[in-house]
């Protein structure tokens, strides 16, 4: 996966131009960024940054974390008029003990990457970055047939995958699971309460307060 979004770090946001997902952006674009006005932001999986912009408009600060140094550069490259970006290098899976929580966290297009075996303990790790009560958001892809890109496989745990082709015309298999509604609540209940799940045509937005 690191590999894959390292070399595929420069044709990434071509996601975001497909014309069915416009609409569903659109409201994206207003709304995520506005659940974290005035708060310390930590996300995960930041990317090459197209929602960390959108989220520090709001934000009093935000550390944006990526494994890979190729896209963390374009992430960097953006403008961040108030100066309250902070972005580090480092792994989801092993979050760093920062020595003050976290208000909220946000990732976006990161829980459909998670093997269903690490996802409890993935989201139990991300709960203890930030402060009790804070408020937690995932943003993923639905899977919408004909937009999607095709699932190629499927493994004994249930995961999900699909071949993926980068303009090099290298293929990579990459993990790529679609949750229903019912599962994300499950999970996220595990973590805290007050659990909603928003569907869009094409994505859906996870909020809940996080628990100890």
């Amino acid at each position: 996966m690191q590999a894959y979004y390292a070399q595929r770090a420069r044709e990434y946001e071509r996601v975001y131009d497909k014309p069915e997902r416009q609409a569903d952006l659109a409201r994206l674009r207003a709304d995520v960024p506005a659940l974290f006005t005035g708060q310390r932001v930590l996300e995960i999986a930041c990317g090459t940054g197209y929602w960390t912009p959108l989220i520090a408009a709001q934000a009093a600060a935000v550390l944006a974390l990526d494994n890979a140094e190729e896209t963390l550069a374009i992430a960097r490259s953006k403008q961040y008029p108030k100066a309250n970006v902070r972005f580090e290098q480092g792994d989801a899976y092993r979050l760093p003990e920062w020595p003050e929580p976290f208000s909220a966290c946000f990732a976006g297009f990161w829980w459909s990457h998670v093997p269903l075996g690490r996802m409890d303990a993935f989201l139990a790790a991300a709960t203890r970055s930030v402060a009790p009560g804070a408020l937690i958001a995932f943003l993923d892809n639905r899977y919408v047939e004909g937009s999607s890109t095709a699932i190629s496989r499927r493994d004994g745990d249930g995961n999900s995958y699909q071949l993926r082709r980068l303009d090099d015309g290298s293929a990579h298999e990459v993990l790529k699971n679609f949750p229903t509604e019912s599962e994300l609540i499950r999970r996220a209940a595990r973590c805290g309460w007050g659990a909603n799940v928003e569907l869009l045509p094409s994505f859906w937005l996870l909020t809940w307060w996080a628990g100890r």
